[in-house]
């Protein structure tokens, strides 16, 4: 599965850049790194990106300056390591019917209907609620 195009969802993605995570943010920043020294592609959509901003910026114990975490979003947007995936209308509606089908936040399926459409199959996330989409391999990093 190491050639397998992943996902990394927001959530790592801020750990990844927030310090007083400890074992988290170590373990998120080795897959970021991972990922700007060219040794693993990863997928992210344009939601994760959009997500990860306000994050850093107003919700983790440090914030991030909006200068700081817009200098991040645009090295991701910019370097071809990140496969930016982004969604259409029609999109929208296939998680609405995601959602309503496996019982998952609407935030969620939308992301897991992009992957969909752009046939990625494997996320990185600790959120659990990700495994009852029955297409996605869901890796947890904090539990390898």
């Amino acid at each position: 599965m190491s050639d397998e195009l992943c996902l990394l969802d927001t959530n790592l993605l801020v750990y990844a850049y927030d310090v007083s995570e400890g074992e988290k943010h170590r373990v998120c920043k080795k897959l970021v790194d991972a990922c700007w020294s060219l040794k693993k592609d990863f997928a992210i959509s344009l939601q994760n990106l959009s997500e990860f901003y306000v994050i850093v910026t107003e919700k983790i114990e440090n914030p991030l300056s909006a200068n700081i975490a817009g200098g991040i979003v645009q090295d991701i947007i910019e370097f071809q390591g990140w496969k930016k995936i982004d969604f259409g209308a029609h999109t929208i509606q296939a998680a609405i019917k995601i959602s309503a089908e496996h019982g998952v936040h609407y935030w969620d399926a939308l992301l897991a209907a992009t992957m969909r459409e752009h046939q990625v199959q494997h996320i990185y996330t600790e959120d659990d609620g990700f495994k009852k989409i029955p297409w996605l391999t869901v890796i947890n990093p904090m539990k390898q």
